[in-house]
């Protein structure tokens, strides 16, 4: 099966050696996104519902460039650095799969890189 690494700038960079998507076949696998706006570099300001709407538009951005989309996603696994914020987050969340959502696991985590609140990623179909 052929693997090809997908890339935008509509979303942030990656801040290691690791690459924002691949496609493997049929499937896309994200590597997690943060709360970073793409233009600035840096975490969003505001509270856990306005960090996963952005983490979304960072997700939507990446699925674009692999000609997917969150209708296709299977799986998400959101991060959170404090499960005291998973109800605003899956407020947030289910803004962005109002209909049949995806299987999801939530975990809390002792600390995300860039010291974020939270970090989401996602398996979809291409």
């Amino acid at each position: 099966m052929q693997r090809t690494v997908i890339s935008t700038s509509d979303a942030p960079a990656a801040i290691g050696p690791y690459s924002q998507a691949v496609r493997v076949g049929d499937m896309i696998f994200l590597s997690g996104q943060l709360p970073i706006d793409p233009a600035s570099g840096e975490i969003v300001a505001g509270d856990i519902a306005a960090m996963t709407r952005q983490i979304f538009t960072n997700i939507s951005a990446v699925l674009a460039a692999a000609g997917s989309s969150l209708e296709k996603v299977a799986k998400v696994t959101v991060f959170l650095a404090d499960m005291g914020d998973f109800i605003p987050m899956n407020a947030a969340y289910a803004e962005f799969f109002p209909a049949a959502p995806p299987a999801r696991s939530t975990v809390q985590v002792a600390r995300l890189p860039k010291d974020a609140r939270i970090e989401i990623e996602v398996v979809a179909q291409a």
